[in-house]
């Protein structure tokens, strides 16, 4: 709020000659040293921003201007068939690394990329496929950091942790949940990012804002969508993509082909919103692959990469003055972008060229490559030093802006009030499957059909009472087997979010783990109450209450701790085939140990039954159920009988007290311990 007042009141009082900003963190910084786009929009919307915020009470703060360079930037990669175990393709691999000139073993992606931009610019990466826009944008937006060589600064301070919660990254893919609607969407996102001095009230009405600006009020109330889920179109997901970024105010926003898979009018409409979103202050980096002549007249710079070489840098409207001064025109009418995109991959049809070109090329079996080194050439003589000696020698971040950018934003709320809003937005994203229709039926159905065939059974005779330890030992492999397939597959498939709004720093992997595993328990623990709630009494198990409540306590415990192990091997792997292969074999090993099929193991197989969670709760499950003392056979010739006699009480001492319980309990903890290091560690090294 205090902020805010500042803001306004520097806004009433302009200093004649130099006007003031407020920043984010309540740092003033000179508006003389922001880019000329964000001074002309500043001075020609002073008045309107004077009304709206007399008239709305917005109090928001304008972000910290950061002014981004970057400086001989390169990147590779290890070849993946350098590294191969193989003797004869790590031999093939040596041979093509020696024919490339890479000894090393490492493709070079990048080669020495050097720019900068700044508030109120839009910055366009532009080259062919693999040329190296998108890793170069990652590199900027501090999504890699390994193998990276060069100088990237923002307001001339290396990138840190500080900088991070200022950057905004819109991926080529919408990477945003499918079940959940626009609107809530948005509002899930500003309660989590927004700072907490602002009220519920201001935070709708920013959302509102946001809403109305980038056009998506007939969708709010739709679901997003996504891969099986029907929602909202694509242009509509690309804009609520952009609203999710720029709801916090970032002061960079990179944004990953934001054009792809859209008509030209929705792709220029989608440009006219990023132009907004820069002139109100902050630096815009995208890449694009070919846009329309439209589009690329509204670039305020443009950085063209062909095979990860820079071969132009500068300002959009100068691209055909440069090339035309190098005697390189297009023979006839061509849309500028084109035209480049021609020129980097070396493809010269309807280009006019230089005579001394046009020798080296005739004389070269490879004209191709010949035209985009000579591009890449006048590039490191004519544009790369005059960038470095204007922009990154003699032009430095005011110190103001130097020690704002390395102010660390502290979480915006506690970790009480994360869970409250993480947990609220998993259930409401997962409930459709929690009580899913066929879920329901399967479990009713399942449950009818073993009623039906254990009706009213009975442990009078040996025969009768190896069925109904037959229904037990079904049972638990029914919640077993569900409940660890229901878990393994949730980290994996929502590893995309997971790594997105952690590198957002939206908020901290505990409460997301809290929250998922005390969601999922939700079904959990509804389907096996709902399903021993039928199957107990049809089949003619000991009809007391605390018999049944100490028989579904077990059930659940089984189903919980099934849960904890599927979410452990799910976030071991962080992938769909190789968990449920996985989950598989360690289902199938829990069942052979489990005491049903073979009670005797051999002494150095033990081992085995000691790891398996079905093997004491199927021995729980036995001893709450029986009783060792209660007889049976009665009308044999040798008469009655124990319980505990039979042969398949062998290994079980009925009468031996509830110990499984606590191995049970201490199952059920430590695989989620293990799950939650394991999705940290996984999460920490993954990419989007």
């Amino acid at each position: 709020m205090e902020t805010r007042r500042s803001a306004d009141q520097l806004i009433d009082n302009p200093v004649v000659g130099s006007m003031q900003i407020a920043g984010s963190n309540g740092v003033v910084h000179n508006i003389e040293f922001v880019s000329q786009a964000y001074l002309r929009n500043r001075y020609s919307s002073e008045i309107d921003i004077e009304e709206e915020d007399h008239a709305s009470n917005a109090h928001e703060a304008r972000p910290l201007p950061i002014f981004l360079k970057f400086e001989d930037v390169e990147y590779k990669v290890r070849n993946s068939q350098a590294a191969s175990t193989n003797p004869a393709k790590a031999m093939v691999s040596k041979v093509a690394a020696q024919m490339k000139s890479d000894p090393d073993g490492y493709k070079h992606i990048l080669k020495g990329i050097t720019g900068s931009t700044g508030p109120g610019e839009i910055l366009a990466l532009m080259g062919p496929s693999g040329s190296g826009k998108t890793t170069l944008l990652k590199i900027m937006g501090g999504r890699l950091t390994d193998n990276v060589k060069g100088k990237i600064t923002y307001n001339d301070i290396p990138y840190s942790p500080a900088v991070k919660r200022r950057i905004g990254f819109v991926t080529q893919d919408d990477v945003l949940l499918p079940q959940l609607t626009v609107e809530e969407t948005l509002a899930f996102a500003a309660f989590l990012r927004l700072p907490s001095s602002m009220s519920r009230r201001q935070k709708y009405a920013k959302i509102e804002t946001i809403v109305k600006e980038l056009g998506l009020e007939r969708c709010r109330h739709t679901r997003v969508g996504g891969g099986f889920v029907k929602g909202i179109s694509g242009g509509e997901r690309k804009r609520t993509s952009i609203a999710y970024e720029i709801l916090v105010d970032p002061s960079l926003l990179f944004l990953d082909e934001p054009t792809s898979g859209l008509d030209s009018t929705s792709a220029t409409k989608l440009l006219h919103i990023l132009q907004g979103v820069a002139k109100a202050g902050r630096t815009v980096i995208t890449t694009i692959h070919q846009p329309s002549s439209r589009m690329f007249h509204m670039f305020d710079k443009l950085l063209l990469i062909s095979e990860g070489y820079p071969v132009f840098y500068g300002k959009a409207r100068e691209t055909m003055e440069y090339f035309s001064s190098l005697r390189i025109v297009p023979e006839i009418a061509m849309n500028p972008a084109e035209f480049l995109l021609d020129l980097a991959t070396g493809q010269v049809t309807d280009i006019s060229l230089p005579d001394e070109l046009l020798a080296a090329k005739a004389s070269h079996p490879d004209s191709e490559e010949v035209i985009v080194k000579y591009l890449q050439l006048m590039y490191k003589t004519d544009l790369e030093p005059k960038e470095k000696e204007e922009n990154h020698r003699n032009r430095m971040a005011p110190e103001h802006l130097q020690r704002a950018i390395q102010v660390k934003k502290d979480w915006t709320l506690s970790w009480w009030d994360q869970f409250l809003i993480i947990f609220r937005r998993t259930f409401r994203e997962r409930c459709r499957d929690y009580f899913d229709k066929l879920r329901f039926v399967q479990a009713l159905g399942i449950a009818v059909l073993l009623g039906l065939l254990w009706w009213k059974s009975k442990t009078d005779t040996e025969a009768h009472l190896r069925d109904q330890v037959g229904l037990m030992f079904y049972i638990c492999i029914f919640w077993t087997s569900s409940s660890i397939f229901g878990a393994v597959y949730v980290f994996p498939f929502e590893k995309i979010y997971i790594v997105k709004e952690r590198k957002a720093d939206m908020y901290r992997l505990s409460v997301y783990y809290v929250c998922s595993t005390l969601c999922d328990m939700v079904a959990h623990v509804f389907y096996p109450t709902f399903f021993m709630i039928i199957v107990y009494f049809m089949a003619g198990f000991r009809r007391t209450v605390p018999c049944f409540l100490f028989t579904l306590f077990t059930i659940l415990l089984i189903a919980i701790t099934s849960q904890g192990a599927g979410e452990f091997l799910g976030a071991s792997v962080l992938s769909i085939k190789s968990a449920g292969m996985i989950a598989s074999l360690v289902l199938m090993l829990f069942l052979l140990t489990g005491g049903y099929y073979v009670q005797h193991i051999p002494k150095f197989m033990q081992w085995l039954k000691y790891l398996s969670f079905m093997h004491y709760g199927f021995r729980l499950l036995l001893k709450v159920q029986y009783s060792g003392d209660h007889l049976y056979e009665c009308g044999s010739k040798d008469g009655c009988k124990k319980l505990q006699s039979s042969s398949s009480f062998d290994t079980v001492n009925l009468n031996g007290g509830f110990q499984e319980l606590w191995f049970l309990l201490a199952m059920a903890f430590g695989y989620r311990l293990c799950a939650y290091f394991s999705l940290r560690k996984r999460i920490n090294i993954c990419h989007l």
